[in-house]
């Protein structure tokens, strides 16, 4: 009896795998537990970094809730002759427009959308995604003459539907792999140390415009990616626009 309930138990984890076998094989998309068994993923992902052989970085700054700081930034940017992004709110668009054009005139700063309002976007539907990303690149248009190809969720935040929204309104959506965490208050030198031991080529560094020792860390943090070898560009220039994936990590790969 017990010979004959062990054989009906191996018999059917066989037919369990055998199962998981065929739909991988059929191309059936895995989800749950069996996408953690079959080593699979189907959520759609955003950019976080790069793969490229190039020995190159984008720093980005979000920019949500002031704009005492962002002349100093721009500032460093133009002595060390590097590049940046600045992710703006559209309330911030409105709000600081002279700092916005400022910073889209000066020829080294690309600016992306982060939304209209700073939601959860997720927690929208579909609609309303829609309509913070337009609004919000609107806003941004009409200051700086140029509508946004890039897009950075509040929070970090995102969804296959918002992915889907993000592709329908013609927007990269741009994440990152090194986070300074100068929201947390870190000193300049605290979060140049962190970004100089986290960085790699194609990485694309989290800061944001107010953050409270960014501006001071910003000549600690460019002189070491200097001294690394490390050269700026924009994700704009990083990013490929077409024949590519994104692998399990968020890596945007060439495969044409």
């Amino acid at each position: 009896m017990k010979f004959v309930l062990l054989r009906k138990t191996s018999l059917l984890k066989i037919a369990a795998t055998a199962a998981v076998l065929a739909l991988l094989v059929t191309g059936v998309a895995l989800s749950g537990s069996a996408a953690v068994f079959a080593g699979t993923t189907v959520r759609k992902l955003p950019i976080y970094c790069v793969d490229t052989d190039e020995k190159a970085v984008a720093l980005t700054f979000d920019a949500a809730w002031g704009a005492d700081k962002t002349k100093s930034l721009l500032d460093t940017l133009e002595k060390y002759d590097a590049k940046a992004n600045f992710f703006v709110v559209g309330f911030w668009a409105e709000k600081y427009k002279d700092e916005l054009k400022m910073l889209a005139d000066s020829g080294r700063v690309e600016i992306g959308t982060h939304s209209n309002t700073h939601p959860h976007m997720p927690k929208l539907s579909k609609s309303q995604m829609a309509l913070e990303l337009s609004t919000s690149c609107n806003i941004i248009e009409s200051v700086t003459g140029k509508r946004p190809e890039l897009f950075r969720p509040p929070y970090g935040d995102y969804s296959d539907a918002m992915l889907s929204v993000c592709e329908e309104e013609k927007l990269f959506a741009i994440q990152w792999d090194v986070d300074s965490l100068d929201w947390k208050g870190l000193s300049a030198e605290e979060m140049a140390t962190r970004i100089l031991s986290r960085v790699k080529n194609g990485s694309i560094i989290l800061m944001h415009n107010d953050g409270e020792h960014t501006a001071e860390a910003l000549p600690l943090i460019i002189e070491g990616l200097k001294n690394k070898g490390y050269t700026f560009k924009t994700v704009g220039e990083m990013i490929y626009r077409d024949g590519y994936t994104i692998d399990h990590t968020g890596k945007q790969v060439k495969t044409a």
